[in-house]
């Protein structure tokens, strides 16, 4: 069994910290700019738009007034507590940025925890004068840096509408990715896999999502235990711009604390590459006689949580659709902006194909992990024993591909479900216009496919671009981006449904752009060598 080198000390612990977080940094080079970049310009961007949409004080109290109203709007961004634009921004984005940071602190800590054992680098690491808890230690730090550099972005962009509550909104965001950051590195020391760390992790998130949702739905000043059992609503409770709750940041520092304990206790616990979950042995026959099996096997679990993800979703956008069209009312710049994500038609069609929109950019992230699953079993050396049988690379490739082009659809079709039964009406067009959205999803798969068989350790880059499409799907609209920073997005070239008519030349070039991206990938897989 293998075990670190050093032994327990109050000082050897945490033996060659700075070295490893140095290390951490410069692997996430590009990933951590990007997630930061993606977060800043999202609240940075929303003080402009919501002065466009409620310029005048009258406005703002109007909306005040239809929020206190409109259950199903407070489930899906939170009560408001103020009329200043500060209030609003962090009313607007604060939920989000905040569930953004996480994702990011968990990827961050899962990366440099779980994933270095599981790849048999940490061993090699560990041979050497390095503390049994430097690596926890260097992937909390790498967590809280970027958490740190996403709060001072935050705090001096937003420091001309208030000082104090632009502080306190940055300090929040940057808490809660930090609350996040030391779950995942609880999950990190129970599971044997990273792809499971980083799964039960996200779930823990969208737990924290749905009780805040549920909470505020109940409630509109975000009183509901329900609201204060999730730390997103705790952040929500800080109220930036509204008589801040300073506290509540004890609160938070305060479950990092505790959570950042358990995780340093439970490292000192273990063997390097255990866990106090191990998974449990499959049969190696029968339904994992085919690499196809294989993959269904790897990857059911994410198939089975993205489908449930994305069927609530579906019904939760649905039940507030008619809700949606009250606060918009008159108000003609929130309906130009809808308009500009969903189409020029009614407003109910519109926000309905914004939704949908939206759904389809978040599917872009489950075709990109999917895809990815590949890298991850070559990197990992878990690709060679299937491999080394009667096994072709373009037919272990295949099972993962089917899985995430298919499961894609599986999860749009999921979605447009959702919407029928949320709002009861127009099931057709509504499945139509998730299934529409799948031409740009799958061209986002196909980029990352590309990369994995030509440029394989450019790979990761497809988070990139998935975050990058993200944004401009996201940002874009509400900014009134010219049509030529929109178009850079595949999606921004599909039909607006429903409402808008149906355009099958966008959809036809964008899918053969996937397969031609697609047979690339596999053609360079088929050439190259096998990375480790």
């Amino acid at each position: 069994m293998t075990t670190f080198a050093v032994r327990p000390g109050s000082s050897r612990q945490l033996a060659g910290t700075g070295i490893l977080l140095r290390f951490a940094l410069r692997r996430d080079r590009l990933m951590i700019p990007v997630w930061i970049a993606v977060n800043a310009l999202m609240v940075l961007s929303m003080p402009g738009t919501l002065e466009g949409l409620y310029g005048t004080p009258a406005e703002r109290a109007d909306l005040l007034r239809q929020m206190e109203a409109n259950s199903s709007l407070r489930a899906m961004v939170g009560p408001v507590f103020g009329d200043s634009l500060g209030a609003l921004t962090a009313w607007r984005v604060g939920i989000y940025a905040g569930a953004l940071a996480a994702v990011m602190s968990l990827l961050i800590v899962v990366r440099h925890t779980r994933d270095e054992e599981e790849s048999g680098r940490q061993e090699l690491v560990a041979s050497g004068m390095v503390g049994r808890r430097a690596s926890l230690t260097a992937a909390l730090l790498a967590a809280a840096v970027a958490n740190g550099v996403l709060a001072l972005l935050v705090t001096a962009g937003l420091a001309g509408r208030g000082t104090t509550g632009a502080l306190a909104l940055g300090l929040g965001i940057a808490a809660v990715g930090m609350v996040f950051a030391t779950t995942a590195a609880i999950v990190a020391q129970l599971t044997e896999s990273a792809r499971l760390a980083r799964g039960l992790t996200a779930a823990v998130l969208g737990a924290a999502f749905v009780l805040r949702a549920a909470g505020d739905s109940a409630t509109d000043d975000g009183s509901s235990v329900l609201t204060w059992l999730s730390p997103l609503g705790w952040l929500e409770n800080l109220r930036p711009y509204a008589s801040e709750r300073w506290w509540v940041l004890a609160l938070l520092a305060g479950a990092v604390a505790l959570q950042g304990t358990v995780a340093y206790a439970l490292a000192g616990r273990r063997d390097l590459g255990m866990s106090f979950l191990p998974t449990r042995p499959g049969p190696a026959s029968g339904r994992l006689g085919s690499a196809g099996a294989l993959a269904w096997r790897l990857q059911r679990g994410g198939v089975l949580g993205w489908s449930i993800g994305f069927f609530l979703a579906g019904v939760v956008y649905g039940g507030m659709t008619d809700g949606a069209a009250d606060l918009v009312g008159d108000n003609e710049n929130a309906r130009r902006i809808f308009e500009r994500m969903g189409g020029q038609s009614g407003l109910t069609d519109a926000f309905l194909a914004s939704m949908v929109g939206m759904l389809g950019l978040i599917a872009a992230l489950y075709i990109v992990a999917s895809v990815l699953r590949l890298h991850g079993e070559e990197t990992s050396g878990r690709a060679e024993p299937v491999l080394a049988n009667a096994v072709g690379r373009v037919r272990w490739a295949a099972g993962h591909l089917v899985i995430a082009f298919g499961g894609s659809a599986l999860i749009m079709l999921l979605a447009g479900l959702g919407f029928a039964v949320g709002y009861g009406k127009e099931t057709g067009p509504i499945l139509a216009a998730c299934l529409v959205q799948l031409p740009a999803v799958w061209v986002i798969g196909g980029l990352a496919v590309l990369l994995h068989g030509v440029l394989p350790r450019a790979a990761l880059a497809a988070w990139g671009v998935a975050g990058a499409v993200l944004l401009i799907g996201w940002v874009g609209p509400a900014l009134d981006a010219p049509r030529a920073v929109l178009d850079v997005s595949p999606f921004g070239h599909l039909p607006k449904l429903p409402g808008g008519s149906m355009q099958w030349g966008p959809v036809l070039v964008l899918t053969g752009l996937a397969v031609l991206l697609v047979a690339g990938g596999l053609a360079g897989l088929r050439r190259r060598d096998m990375t480790t």
